[in-house]
C-alpha cells in the first residue's frame, strides 16, 4: 500500500480519501457476509483480503495525516482484547457467557466513561442490525422484558397501535408505528436468540427462489407473468412454495 501511494504509485490510489474509500468498506463488509451465507471458503479467504485492504488503505492514509498507522491499529485492537478479557489474560473468574457479556460492557463502559449506553452505536449500520445491537446493549445494562412473553406481547400491542393509525390514513403516525412493530419483531428475535438479519435473508431467498420458478414455470407454458389474473398467480406461487 505504501508502493502504491508513493509519488511515482498509482495514480487511483493517490486520488482517495477516507470519505472516496468509504463505500467500498460498506460493499466489502457486505461481500464477506455473502460469502459466510454461501460456506464459500475460498470466496471468502479472498473478500476478507479485499476487507483487509479497506483497513489498511485507510490505516496508510492515516498515517499520512501523522494520526496513526496500520501497526497502531493492529496494536489497539490487541490491547483491548486484552484488557476486556480479565477471565483469560488475568484471575478473574466467570460463570459463562452471560457474564463475559456482562463484564464487557463494565470494562467498556468504564473506558469510555461518560458515554450513554447506545453512544457507540454507529447510525450508519442498516436499520435491521442497528435495532438488533440497540437492543442488546439496552438488555445489558436491565432495560428488557423479563422474557419472550413480554416481547411477544408487545409486538401485538404495536401491531393495534399501526392498525389505528391505518384507519387514521396519517402517513407519519403509520410510518412511525411501523418502526415500533419492526423494532418489536427484533426483540423477539433476540429473546428466541435469532438472528433477525440472517431470518430476513433467508425470506428474502426463499421469495427469489419462489419468484423464479413462478418466472421460469410461466415462460415453459408460453404465458406472460403479467397478463395472469390474482387467482392463477396465488396458485402458481402455492406451487412454488411445495418445490421450493
Amino acid at each position: 500500500m505504501q508502493r502504491l501511494l508513493a509519488p511515482d504509485g498509482c495514480p487511483w490510489d493517490r486520488e482517495q480519501t477516507l470519505e472516496s474509500l468509504r463505500p467500498y468498506v460498506v460493499e466489502e463488509a457486505h461481500e464477506v457476509v455473502d460469502a459466510i451465507d454461501r460456506g464459500a471458503p475460498e470466496e471468502l479467504r479472498e473478500e476478507l483480503g479485499d476487507l483487509l485492504l479497506q483497513i489498511v488503505f485507510q490505516a496508510e492514509l492515516a498515517r499520512a495525516q501523522g494520526w496513526f498507522g496500520p501497526d497502531d491499529v493492529v496494536r489497539a485492537i490487541c490491547e483491548k482484547l486484552v484488557r476486556r478479557h480479565p477471565h483469560v489474560f488475568g484471575e478473574q473468574k466467570v460463570s459463562g457467557t452471560a457474564e463475559v457479556l456482562a463484564n464487557w460492557e463494565q470494562i467498556k463502559a468504564q473506558e469510555k466513561a461518560g458515554r450513554g449506553v447506545l453512544d457507540g452505536l454507529p447510525k450508519a449500520l442498516p436499520a435491521l442490525l442497528r435495532a438488533a445491537r440497540a437492543g442488546e446493549k439496552a438488555a445489558r445494562v436491565g432495560f428488557d422484558w423479563p422474557d419472550l412473553a413480554g416481547a411477544r406481547a408487545k409486538v401485538d400491542e404495536e401491531l393495534a397501535e399501526l392498525d389505528t393509525a391505518m384507519r387514521g390514513e396519517d402517513r407519519e403516525r403509520m410510518e412511525h408505528e411501523l418502526g415500533d412493530v419492526l423494532f418489536a419483531l427484533v426483540s423477539v428475535a433476540r429473546k428466541l436468540d435469532l438472528d433477525p438479519e440472517a431470518a430476513l435473508r433467508g425470506t428474502l431467498d426463499r421469495f427469489g427462489q419462489r419468484v423464479r420458478w413462478v418466472e421460469q414455470h410461466v415462460k415453459e407454458q408460453g404465458q406472460d407473468l403479467a397478463a395472469l389474473d390474482a387467482a392463477a398467480l396465488d396458485s402458481l406461487w402455492q406451487q412454488a412454495k411445495e418445490g421450493v
